[in-house]
């Protein structure tokens, strides 16, 4: 069957509004899925329907704070909990001020972009580093969006500025606080494997970590055999998602293919999850 449990919208760093990519789903006859912003609820929050015979789940993608990269997913929370989007404004608080600085920077390079400029293309206050590289490349700055980012956006780069992070524990704690339930995403960009990977999913585990997404557009099948074999050994539900950005990402598809054996148990929690919120 063909889900998709890890998506992103113009709220973060996609280029589909969700109604845009609402109708992109009804197209590729996906019947499961959820949008995960990158630390706000936004996008999900100004989705008014979905069409019926399609069924969405609440989803977030929160940063967490580790050496290389790690991000943990939250799914069926209470999207209106006070204290979770309360901890999710403090993210985009911080977020705007980077933002600001980023700009104070280019200028020294010589690239002039507004704030004003940021919010047009971003098509809201929520501006990530895409938008930048947009910008940069319309205005002639650099002659393609990787170019911006290999020159001047990736971490390390000249006009790179760290987000703020929530460490892990923390996450985990906000998500569970809202009623959710938490999932380890995209494991193989951890840059671990084996034990060392095994050991931070022990850490994360002990924390109340819930899931792991082991079906993603980048495992290949050996990752996909190991992962599902750690969600066995630590009793984690197995989850899948794309991680599609559209034209920002234009490599990735829509949708993953699983087996509903495989992804029934993470699609049955988590809509339960839901009812008891909905009362």
């Amino acid at each position: 069957m063909l889900v998709d449990f890890h998506i992103h919208t113009t709220a973060s760093d996609g280029t589909l509004t969700p109604e845009q990519l609402v109708g992109e789903i009804e197209k590729h006859a996906i019947q499961y899925f959820a949008i995960t912003d990158h630390d706000t609820i936004d996008g999900l929050k100004s989705l008014k329907e979905i069409p019926e015979g399609l069924l969405s789940v609440t989803g977030v993608e929160i940063s967490a704070e580790f050496e290389k990269t790690l991000h943990i997913l939250g799914y069926g929370f209470d999207l209106h909990d006070r204290g979770f989007n309360e901890s999710l404004n403090e993210l985009q608080d911080y977020r705007k001020g980077r933002n600001q600085q980023m700009l104070e920077k280019m200028s020294r390079f010589g690239m002039e972009i507004t704030l004003e400029e940021l919010i047009d293309e971003a098509g809201s206050d929520l501006v990530g580093r895409p938008h930048f590289a947009n910008l940069m490349v319309r205005k002639g700055y650099v002659s393609s969006f990787q170019e911006a980012f290999d020159n001047y956006l990736k971490k390390g780069a000249p006009l790179y500025m760290d987000k703020k992070r929530f460490d892990p524990d923390k996450a985990i704690e906000i998500i569970h606080a809202a009623g959710g339930i938490a999932v380890m995403a995209h494991p193989y960009q951890t840059k671990l494997e084996g034990r060392d990977l095994e050991h931070l999913l022990k850490k994360l585990v002990s924390y109340g970590l819930d899931g792991i997404e082991v079906f993603y557009s980048q495992h290949t099948p050996l990752m996909i055999r190991e992962y599902m074999g750690f969600a066995s050994q630590y009793n984690l539900i197995a989850t899948g998602g794309s991680d599609f950005h559209g034209a920002n990402k234009p490599q990735i598809p829509l949708g993953v293919e699983v087996s509903e054996q495989d992804i029934q148990p993470f699609i049955s929690f988590v809509c339960q999850r839901q009812r008891m919120h909905r009362g």
